[in-house]
């Protein structure tokens, strides 16, 4: 049988590399054939991983629009944030599935499979002791940044107030503000312009690129 070919959606080069990297081992059963960084999928595919690190969540017209487009094939959010209205939203927008990313890397792949299949595939978080999943990389990992550091880090680096930020990443205001003080601490920084120009020297603003393979 020949494999689910598939497209890595994000607008952050590092993101889909490293979602890239983590199904290389499965690549008798997933073909990724596209990683797109904020363009769109030029090749037909069966199935696109839409990574929402720094991204619109699904309750957004954007995954209305990539769902629309039949290049996309069966469209997959891949997400932190996996409360049930999302989860709700992004089905009735006409996602075929919703991952959770503490889900390991074959599981992940056999949900694509089940998707590719015809099925509708939602998996939901299980904790670890980090309250983080250990998959996959983000921007600044290399820095010491959690994967939800380094998201507000991203969006503060674009410009969004901590209010944009919180309905953005479906945080609680305060939740945002703890995150912005422990990620000020570990890039050394402790103003907000000081944080925009870390993260526009260190790779937080979005790219846009494409690669086939």
């Amino acid at each position: 049988m020949s494999p689910v070919t598939v497209a890595l959606r994000d607008d952050y080069d590092v993101v889909v590399h490293g979602l890239e990297a983590m199904l290389a081992p499965f690549a008798d059963r997933v073909q990724v054939v596209e990683l797109n960084v904020d363009t769109a999928t030029v090749t037909p595919v069966d199935v696109t991983l839409y990574d929402t690190f720094a991204q619109s969540q699904a309750d957004s017209e954007d995954i209305s629009r990539i769902v629309e487009n039949p290049t996309n094939g069966r469209v997959v959010v891949y997400s932190w944030n996996a409360q049930p209205e999302l989860v709700r939203q992004a089905l009735e927008r006409g996602c075929a599935g919703y991952v959770d990313k503490s889900t390991g890397a074959e599981e992940l792949v056999a949900a694509i499979e089940r998707i590719a299949a015809g099925e509708v595939v939602t998996l939901t978080p299980r904790p670890e002791p980090s309250g983080e999943t250990p998959y996959g990389t983000w921007p600044g990992k290399e820095h010491g940044l959690s994967a939800r550091e380094a998201e507000i880090l991203a969006l503060i680096t674009q410009g969004m107030t901590n209010e944009g930020i919180a309905a953005r990443a479906y945080l609680s205001i305060n939740t945002v503000k703890s995150y912005i003080r422990t990620a000020y601490r570990k890039i050394g920084v402790t103003r907000r312009s000081q944080a925009v120009r870390w993260g526009m020297e260190h790779g937080m603003l979005p790219d846009h690129t494409r690669e086939l393979r």
